[in-house]
């Protein structure tokens, strides 16, 4: 096997193989090596296994992970993929190689563990897919369904979209492209950076992707061969973001359990049967958990399994709940590789290969999910604005509520939604806002992140790559704007502290850089207006948690969802217009008589996501930004100032010279603590800063062994 591995300056794997097969085991091997732990929390949260070694703190996830049958569909997806693309699934077959190959030796390196007592396991070939899934299954935003229901049962129908925003549960990006004729190369830029939530170690890595078919530089997801969102092949380079498209569905089901034991399901053909079974999950320092996995014609039972009524009606049946006629209620998850059996995996080796944006358009028609607006330049002059993957065709109320399984008027079309595409015209930007994307969800991004980045790439026609690498840095904070309006409105009845605290305001210049005072008071009136309107009396009947399992909670909490709709709620909603300006001024008044608020990045510090607990929490810096900057780093007002969510990557992608492109991750190439790299772009991504790509072999080291 002729692999040869190389690392640059920041410690990122070059890597070089005789053909893709040998290049996808070198893949596997060297994340193995890089980031065993971070490997295997993935592997375990895509089995719903993490609670074995990690304790009942993830039960919560590995029950909705059996239920939801992530594995299973990873299993079937594979099968699928081995009938109709035989080299794909080999290739995938050569990473889950390397991956084994590499574990115990990463594993060895990795302190975490001997800490939790977790040996390495092995990956099956369908494991990739798996881990594919579960990064992706909550990136449609479903659960924004349930909490949809209990806006209108409990608030009233005509509130049912009041909370309609890019909420704390989602995932976003920035992207853009600047055609050859508005740069000083002449060639295209390819920019952005993807908002995830951030975790250590990243949900990105870096790496080189080299054998005689094909050279490629990218951000790949550990766990997955190829570079699925974020590539540069030298002629071509494409990124992605969530299109905020709606394509997966909650169904209301009825169910009724036989004397024999089986289940049956309420469709629209009647009761038909649907597949159940028991399943226990290991709890570290806890007894074992059985649960019961029911799925019907629609999806997976997700919702409800527990609810079944105790009594017996009299045949046998048991009866009771809202089932009318029968049963109990539940409620079913219907998403599209469970229904097709495909995942869209053979796009990947294909954009490998691509050496035009027609390589890399084609490529993508076999994407699934997630559902991505996608561009691509190269060096040809060609551009590409589209949206990829599956969004199946139904009744406009599936993408709004939950919907009653029996009813055949919310049954999937066997052919998907047609997907948009748009001409590139000089410029284009991508923000998840209401746009391109638009026919295919309901909840879209403020436009924000997306017109200032508008306007920022109107401003000249002569980017370069340094250049364009500043507009990932702009702190402007437009969503400021209407609660500095009603600041402005509530002059009268003020102390003079408040009224201070008012002017300082009206004064600020809206940035939310991490040394201004003017933005840590900004967040601290912003905070007290969010706790003020969510404890108003028009949404004391949200207040109560809302009947789900916990692993839904970030989209179904009140104050979450106040926070998030603040511009709405200040201007629209049942909290009457005099009260808004009450609260307002009592937010002033509340400011004022406390400590003066310190600079914005005192209290708006990363907190990122780690499997195991963190032990030294404060190291973690102050971050500039804010949830609708371009610099996006999300907290939740009046909750917590830390920030969660941020860019997860930057990148800049350089058509003219692939060595003036640039990226950089939150910590770094390695996942193993105390290596050299574990954290050594911490501080460039601060600064907003890029490390270089590095393609030259000589300026490479190449590694032995």
């Amino acid at each position: 096997m002729s692999i040869e591995v190389y690392r640059d300056a920041w410690g990122v794997p070059h890597l070089r193989a005789g053909d893709p097969d040998e290049l996808a085991f070198a893949q596997g091997r060297v994340t193995a090596r890089d980031r065993a732990w971070q490997l295997e929390v993935e592997r375990h949260r895509a089995q719903g296994t993490t609670a074995a070694f990690l304790g009942a703190a993830e039960l919560g996830w590995d029950v909705f992970a059996r239920r939801v049958r992530l594995a299973d569909t990873a299993r079937l997806c594979f099968a699928r993929l081995e009938r109709t693309d035989a080299p794909t699934a080999a290739w995938v077959r050569a990473y889950v190689d390397g991956v084994n190959d590499g574990l115990a030796e990463g594993a060895r390196r990795a302190p975490e563990f001997a800490e939790t007592g977790l040996a390495p396991g092995r990956w099956e070939p369908w494991t990739p897919l798996a881990v594919w899934l579960s990064t992706h299954i909550l990136f449609a935003g479903f659960p924004t369904k349930l909490w949809r229901e209990e806006v209108a049962r409990r608030l009233g129908e005509e509130w049912t979209e009041l909370f309609a925003t890019d909420g704390p549960g989602t995932a976003g990006s920035n992207g853009w492209v600047v055609a050859g004729e508005r740069t000083a190369s002449g060639a295209a830029l390819v920019a952005g950076d993807p908002h995830r939530f951030i975790e250590a170690p990243g949900v990105y890595q870096q790496i080189r992707l080299a054998c005689p078919a094909y050279d490629v530089v990218g951000l790949a997801v550990p766990g997955v061969p190829g570079l699925a969102h974020f590539g540069h092949t030298g002629p071509v380079a494409w990124a992605i973001t969530n299109a905020m498209a709606d394509y997966q569905d909650v169904y209301r089901e009825r169910l009724r359990r036989l004397p024999d034991g089986g289940v049956e399901a309420l469709g629209p053909e009647g009761w038909r049967p649907a597949t159940a079974h028991t399943e226990t999950i290991e709890v570290a320092g806890g007894e074992p958990v059985v649960i019961e996995a029911i799925e019907t014609d629609r999806g997976p039972v997700i919702v409800g399994v527990e609810e079944e009524p105790a009594a017996e009606g009299p045949e046998g049946v048991r009866t009771g709940g809202d089932g009318g006629d029968g049963g109990w209620e539940v409620l079913a998850l219907r998403y599209p590789p469970r229904v097709t059996g495909e995942l869209g995996f053979g796009v990947l080796p294909a954009l490998l290969r691509a050496r035009t944006v027609g390589d890399v358009d084609a490529a993508l028609d076999g994407w699934v999910e997630p559902v991505n607006v996608v561009q691509a330049a190269d060096t040809r002059g060609g551009l590409l604005h589209r949206v990829a993957g599956h969004v199946p065709v139904r009744d406009r109320l599936n993408s709004l509520r939950t919907v009653p399984a029996w009813d055949p008027a919310h049954a999937w079309a066997d052919v998907p939604a047609p997907l948009p595409r748009a001409e590139v015209r000089g410029h284009a930007v991508m923000a998840n806002a209401r746009g391109l994307a638009a026919p295919l969800g309901v909840e879209f991004a403020p436009p924000h992140r997306a017109d200032r980045i508008d306007a920022l790439l109107g401003a000249s026609a002569d980017w370069t790559p340094e250049a364009v690498t500043a507009v990932h840095r702009d702190t402007d904070n437009p969503s400021a704007a209407p609660l500095l309006a009603a600041v402005g409105r509530a002059e009268a009845g003020l102390s003079p502290a408040a009224s201070a605290v008012r002017e300082r305001l009206l004064a600020w210049d809206r940035r939310m850089d991490a040394e201004s005072t003017g933005a840590g008071l900004y967040a601290a009136v912003r905070g007290a207006v969010v706790r003020r309107l969510a404890g108003h009396e028009a949404f004391a009947a949200l207040r109560e948690p809302a009947p789900y399992p916990e692993v839904f909670r970030p989209w179904l909490a009140l104050g979450p969802r106040v926070a998030f709709a603040l511009e709405t709620l200040l201007t629209a909603g049942p909290v009457p217009a005099g009260d808004v300006d009450r609260i307002v001024r009592e937010a002033l008044e509340e400011v004022a008589a406390g400590e003066p608020p310190a600079a914005w990045g005192t209290t708006h510090r990363l907190a990122p996501w780690q499997a195991l607990p963190d032990p030294d929490d404060a190291r973690w810096p102050g971050l500039a930004g804010d949830h609708d900057c371009v610099l996006s780093t999300s907290s939740v007002p009046g909750w917590t100032d830390r920030s969660a969510r941020a860019s997860a990557a930057r990148y800049v992608w350089d058509l003219a010279d692939r060595e003036r492109s640039g990226w950089v991750v939150p910590f770094g190439a390695s996942g193993v603590p105390g290596d050299p790299h574990h954290q050594d772009q911490l501080p460039l991504w601060l600064r907003g800063e890029l490390a270089p790509v590095t393609t030259d072999w000589q300026y490479l080291t190449k590694e032995q062994g």
